[in-house]
């Protein structure tokens, strides 16, 4: 295993799972059929990666195809009825109440039209593609990103999806970590070597923002005064004011790597990562200070419940935490 795939293996959950090389994107090639996701009464405690709104509910999914769904912010959590893979499932995101995607491992895409009870396969790619994450401009106009530089496009709904090409030379192949929807509309994908890939004419043309880290961006968020922060490997945390054009790096407390962040309702900063980091900072990106959550499990995702709580998705499962009387 090369360095490459050991870096971002470090978010999905430091060896749970393994990167196939790079997509052959042979002819003729057909992936395996898909099998239905495991269901188990421990499904809450299984691996998961990536957290989303399905209007009040909460969905998240993770590893075997499980795929949890919650209606009373995150304090209890039952299994979706039916997935139609058990593949390891790494970006979930909705499009309205009712419609929503999820996507993983062997380039497929799952497709729900009730709110997640039930998930049908969409499209699958190669069958060694890993997807990573994926995001909606609008309800037609979609996009996918993943490893090697994986991507899919989608202008219909979703009904079809179509390879893109983000990067040209040696940044055609960095791994896509996240994709982010900015305010303004613009694209930004965070991906390797501090590679910011932006697109602000829908994901026609891309341009390349370098960050001054050689290691990975893992995540782009938009905040509510229209800014943007992204989070990266050894605890660096940057902050746009100019839709991802510039970037200005943020104090951080930690060392540790930065996988997930949201806002909260009163404006304050949340952001998770590897060892049950969890960091808290201001609205203007200042003050952040940090603690570990007892169990030191690597946190991939976390996402905003009621005024001042998170859900924690990460290698132990999904939890609510409490941040009423952290600082700052």
């Amino acid at each position: 295993m090369n360095m490459r795939t050991r870096t971002l293996l470090a978010f999905v959950f430091a060896g749970l799972i393994s990167l196939p090389a790079p997509p052959s994107q042979a002819e003729g090639i057909r992936p395996p059929p898909p099998r239905a996701a495991f269901r188990g009464p421990m499904a809450q405690h299984a691996p998961m990666v990536e957290l989303a709104y399905a209007g009040k509910r909460l969905v998240a999914v993770g590893d075997y195809g499980t795929i949890l769904l919650s209606d009373d912010g995150g304090r209890t959590w039952r299994q979706a009825r039916s997935v139609a893979t058990d593949t390891m499932l790494t970006a979930v995101a909705f499009t309205g109440p009712e419609t929503g995607w999820a996507a993983g491992h062997g380039g497929v895409i799952l497709k729900t039209v009730n709110g997640g009870e039930t998930w049908t396969l969409a499209h699958q790619a190669a069958p060694d593609m890993v997807l990573m994450s994926l995001a909606f401009e609008t309800p037609e106009r979609g996009i996918a990103v993943g490893a090697y530089g994986a991507a899919l496009v989608t202008e219909d709904g979703g009904a079809s999806w179509a390879p893109a090409t983000l990067g040209t030379g040696e940044d055609s192949d960095r791994h896509l970590n996240h994709v982010a929807v900015s305010a303004a509309g613009s694209l930004l994908v965070a991906a390797e070597v501090g590679t910011i890939f932006r697109s602000a004419d829908g994901g026609r043309s891309w341009s390349t923002v370098t960050l001054p880290i050689k290691g990975s961006v893992w995540r782009i968020l938009g905040l509510g005064d229209r800014s943007l922060l992204a989070t990266a490997m050894g605890g660096r945390l940057f902050r746009s004011r100019d839709d991802g054009l510039t970037w200005t790096a943020l104090p951080s407390p930690t060392t540790q790597s930065l996988s997930g962040a949201v806002q909260l309702a009163d404006g304050r900063l949340v952001v998770v990562g590897l060892a049950g980091t969890v960091l808290t900072g201001r609205s203007d990106g200042s003050g952040f200070s940090a603690f570990t959550q007892p169990d030191r499990i690597n946190l991939a995702s976390t996402l905003a419940v009621g005024e001042s709580d998170v859900v924690l998705a990460g290698l132990g499962g999904v939890t609510r935490l409490e941040l009423k009387n952290k600082s700052p």
